[in-house]
């Protein structure tokens, strides 16, 4: 099966698509409402905010990449793709983490470090085949050679970063997330 057969696929399922991209955003929000503030991190709450964060994050996560390249590489129309495919699991992520968020530290949620570091490293790999490919940087580098290193040093402290989160066993410590400097 191919991607594309997989969009299909999809194509004719849109009602299911639908309530499975609505639903985690409600549950976020009713659960919120539920346990009250301050109590997201208690014991039932924070497994169910672990189940959404990943019902969500990774089809979310597939969307983005799904449009980033059918924008970026592909040059498609965007303005004639099934939003219900492209775009509803993107909104569907932001609004349950936007929610979630709102109610617990991610902290608390288990598991979240390491869907957070996987982001990481999705969006730096993305990062970095749009820079080759835009830029033809296997022909010739017409910036300096401190941006190249700057550029280089920075994806390469994101991608160590969301390496070590994404599959640090559950006994050793979190790391923080790289600071840049002018960036809070």
């Amino acid at each position: 099966m191919t991607i594309n057969d997989l969009i299909k696929l999809a194509n004719g399922h849109l009602l299911a698509l639908l309530i499975f991209f609505v639903s985690p955003p409600v549950i976020a929000w009713l659960c919120g409402r539920i346990h009250g503030r301050g109590n997201g991190g208690n014991a039932p709450w924070k497994y169910i905010y672990s189940v959404l964060v990943y019902l969500v994050c990774i089809p979310g996560l597939f969307a983005s990449v799904l449009t980033g390249y059918e924008l970026f590489f592909q040059r498609a129309d965007l303005l004639n793709v099934n939003l219900a495919i492209y775009f509803l699991p993107i909104v569907s992520m932001v609004v349950t983490l936007i929610f979630i968020h709102k109610t617990v530290n991610f902290e608390n949620v288990p598991g979240f470090d390491r869907i957070s570091g996987l982001m990481v490293m999705i969006g730096c790999s993305f990062l970095i085949a749009l820079v080759i490919d835009k830029t033809r940087i296997w022909v010739m580098f017409h910036g300096s050679i401190a941006m190249l290193f700057a550029l280089a040093a920075g994806i390469f402290a994101l991608l160590k970063w969301g390496t070590y989160m994404l599959f640090r066993r559950h006994d050793e410590p979190k790391q923080l997330a790289p600071k840049f400097p002018g960036v809070e």
